[in-house]
C-alpha cells in the first residue's frame, strides 16, 4: 500500500480524497495555487505545496510542477480527482515514466477512451450498442454533411476529444448543419486544441444513464448499478440519483453486462463510468466512458455501502477486488444535488465571493461534500460548484422528501447559489413522477 499520496486537485474532491487516505493510514500532500492558500484541502492534508498562480494552466494544469512537487515530497502516487488532469493521457504517461503511480487507468487506455470516435469503434468491435454515427473522424463541413446525410437527421455534432458539454451541437436539418458544425468545431479547438469531430444520430428525449464499474489488474470487472443523470442544463448534470426510476431489473441486468463488456474491451483498470442514452423504447446506446471518479460517485456509495475512493486506491496499489458481482446489492434510493455559486436569475452567472455565514443540514441519510467554511473566499478562477447535498432513503419518495428538507435547511450567505433552483427541480411534478429526460430543464424550467 502507498505510504504517501499527492492529491492533484482542489475543492470538495480533494477534501474527499484526503479523508479516505486518512482512514487508510496514508499520508497526504495537497497542492494549491496562490488563490487557494487558505482552502480547506490545504489545511486538512499532512503537507501542502504551492504550485503556482491562480490561473489553472500555471498551477492545477501544470504537469511539470505537480510532478516536481510529488518527487520533492516523496509521494509514491498521485490521485487526480476529477477535472483538471484526471483524463489527460500525457500526464498519466509522464507519471509512468517518473515511477509515480497514477491512481487511474493506464495512459494508453485514457487516450483510447478519451477519443470519442476511437472509443465508439472499440465498443462496436466488442458488440456494445452505440448510437448510429460516422465511422471515421470528421475534419470539415463537407465530410460532416455527407456523414449526417448517411446517419439521418437530426444529428449530434461532437468533438472527438470533448467533454463537459463543450464542442457539442444539434443540427435538426441539413440547412442548419454548417452553422452548428462550425460552432462546435470552434469550441473543440478552443477547449481541447483538437478540431476533430464526429457525427451521430440525435436521440430525442433520452434518459442519460451511467453505470459505475470497478476493474482490477487481475481481470476482475464488476458494475455497481446505474445513476440517472438526466437532469442537465447545457449538458452539465445538476441532479443525479440511483437507482434510476426508468430502469427495470431486466434492463439493469442487460446494461450492466454491456458496461462490464465495455470495460473489458477497453482493458480498463480502476473506477470508471460507462455512459449510455436510453430512448423511449428502452433501447440503450453507449455514448462515452469516463476514465476517472465522477462528481456523482456518492450516490453509488450510498446505495452500495462501498467507498469508491478507497477502492480506487486499493486497485492502484495492485490489490484484487474483494467484492464480486453477486455481492453488489442496491439498497434504498440516493440522490445528489450540486450546489453552485451562481445566480440562476442572471443566466447562471458565477458568483465568487466570501462566505459570510453557512449551515449544513445533517441527520440520518444526509451527507454534505464541500470545502467551504465561514469566511472562506470563493475564487473566481475555478468551477462554481461549492457543495454537493446527498441523501439516502428507503425509496425514491423518501429520498425526495429528505432532499427537500436538506435544501430547505441549507444556509450559504454572502454569495448567490442555485439552491432555490434545485428545490424547483426536485419538487416539479414531472421529476417527482420520475419521468424526466435530458430536455427536462429546457421544457419546464427555462
Amino acid at each position: 500500500m502507498f505510504k504517501k499520496i499527492l492529491i492533484a486537485n482542489r475543492g470538495e474532491i480533494a477534501v474527499r480524497i484526503i479523508r479516505a487516505c486518512k482512514e487508510m493510514g496514508i499520508r497526504t500532500v495537497a497542492v494549491y495555487s496562490e488563490a487557494d492558500k487558505d482552502a480547506l484541502h490545504t489545511l486538512l492534508a499532512d503537507e501542502a505545496v504551492c504550485i503556482g498562480p491562480a490561473a489553472s494552466k500555471e498551477s492545477y494544469l501544470s504537469m511539470e510542477r505537480i510532478l516536481s512537487a510529488t518527487i520533492t515530497m516523496n509521494a509514491d502516487a498521485i490521485h487526480p480527482g476529477f477535472g483538471f488532469l484526471s483524463e489527460n493521457s500525457k500526464f498519466a504517461r509522464m507519471c509512468e515514466k517518473c515511477g509515480v503511480k497514477f491512481i487511474g487507468p493506464g495512459s494508453d487506455v485514457i487516450e483510447k477512451m478519451g477519443n470519442k470516435a476511437q472509443a465508439r469503434n472499440t465498443m462496436i468491435e466488442a458488440g456494445v450498442p452505440v448510437v448510429p454515427g460516422s465511422k471515421e473522424p470528421v475534419l470539415d463541413v463537407r465530410k460532416g454533411k455527407a456523414a449526417a446525410a448517411k446517419v439521418g437527421y437530426p444529428v449530434m455534432i461532437k468533438a472527438a476529444a470533448g467533454g463537459g458539454g463543450r464542442g457539442m451541437r444539434v443540427a435538426m436539418t441539413a440547412e442548419e448543419f454548417e452553422t452548428q458544425f462550425k460552432t462546435a468545431q470552434r469550441e473543440a479547438e478552443q477547449g481541447f486544441s483538437d478540431p476533430t469531430m464526429y457525427i451521430e444520430r440525435f436521440v430525442e428525449e433520452p434518459r442519460h444513464i451511467e453505470f459505475q464499474i470497478l476493474a482490477d489488474s487481475f481481470g476482475n470487472v464488476i458494475h455497481l448499478g446505474e445513476r440517472d443523470c438526466s437532469v442537465q442544463r447545457r449538458h452539465q448534470k445538476m441532479v443525479e440519483e440511483s437507482p434510476s426510476p426508468a430502469i427495470s431489473e431486466e434492463l439493469r441486468r442487460q446494461m450492466g453486462e454491456a458496461a462490464v463488456k465495455a470495460a473489458k474491451a477497453a482493458g480498463y483498470e480502476s473506477a470508471g463510468t460507462i455512459e449510455f442514452l436510453v430512448d423511449k423504447k428502452k433501447n440503450f446506446y453507449f455514448i462515452e466512458m469516463n476514465t476517472r471518479i465522477q462528481v456523482e460517485h456518492p450516490v453509488t456509495e450510498a446505495v452500495t455501502g462501498l467507498d469508491l475512493i478507497k477502492e480506487q486506491i486499493r486497485i492502484a496499489a495492485g490489490e484484487r477486488l474483494e467484492i464480486k458481482q453477486k455481492d453488489v446489492i442496491l439498497r434504498g434510493h440516493a440522490m445528489e444535488c450540486r450546489i453552485n455559486a451562481e445566480n440562476p436569475e442572471k443566466n447562471f452567472m458565477p458568483c465568487p465571493g466570501t462566505i459570510a455565514d453557512s449551515h449544513f443540514p445533517g441527520g440520518n441519510g444526509i451527507r454534505i461534500d464541500s470545502a467551504v467554511y465561514n469566511g472562506y473566499r470563493i475564487p473566481p478562477n475555478y468551477d462554481s460548484m461549492i457543495a454537493k447535498v446527498i441523501v439516502h432513503g428507503k425509496d425514491r419518495d423518501e429520498a425526495i422528501r429528505k432532499m427537500q428538507v436538506a435544501l430547505g435547511e441549507l444556509i450559504i450567505e454572502g454569495v448567490d447559489t442555485n439552491q432555490e433552483y434545485q428545490l424547483k427541480i426536485i419538487t416539479h411534478p414531472v421529476f417527482m413522477e420520475g419521468k424526466q429526460d435530458t430536455s427536462f430543464i429546457e421544457k419546464y424550467l427555462s
